[in-house]
């Protein structure tokens, strides 16, 4: 009786241990983000909290207020959007690209985005969190990289407030005619 009960244990263990790796990605199937090789890298992403590969203030962190930073974006190359998206994501997650924010069907009118603030018309996915709303940096360990990607695209998605992000990272991959990134970075404790 005593192996049949240590063998369970054992794999108990395994699988309390597997599910605590997958941890910050949970919701990641191996990279939810939006893979788009063939889209121009022609819209210039910029904001006022941070430069480009510069470290993201606290105040914009689960260490901080948790506020999403002021974003503002221009360009396109003769791309002119129906609507625009917007997702945050970690590539440097332990279980796989960590979605911290997904916007989509933002007004095409609409050029940048304030502090604290969802994109006026724009409505939110569900991220990896499990909810809607900016989730700020939050890096198990190290130093994560954290993309602020805005989308052209050519229709908007039709999705509502609180889609799956699957879907919407489907949608956004089908309908983006060019894309930019803002890169940040952030470690816990720095």
């Amino acid at each position: 009786m005593a192996p049949v009960l240590s063998t369970r244990l054992r794999q108990a263990a395994v699988l309390v241990c597997g599910a605590a790796v997958a941890g910050c990605g949970s919701d990641a199937s191996s990279d939810p983000g939006v893979a788009t090789p063939g889209v121009p890298a022609s819209i210039t992403v910029t904001s006022a909290s941070f430069g480009d590969g510069g470290a993201i203030p606290v105040r914009f962190t689960c260490d901080g207020e948790e506020t999403s930073p002021q974003l503002a974006w221009s360009g396109g190359a003769g791309a002119k959007p129906a609507a625009w998206a917007l997702v945050v994501d970690d590539q440097d997650s332990p279980g796989g690209t960590f979605v911290h924010w997904v916007v989509l069907d933002i007004p095409a009118g609409t050029r940048s985005v304030p502090a604290g603030a969802v994109p006026e018309g724009g409505s939110q996915a569900v991220g990896s969190s499990g909810s809607t709303g900016y989730a700020g940096p939050c890096p198990p360990s190290g130093t994560h990289h954290y993309r602020f990607t805005v989308y052209a695209l050519s229709a908007p998605t039709g999705l509502d407030d609180g889609a799956g992000s699957a879907d919407a990272l489907a949608k956004i991959r089908a309908a983006a005619d060019a894309r930019g990134t803002l890169v940040g970075t952030y470690t816990r404790g720095s």
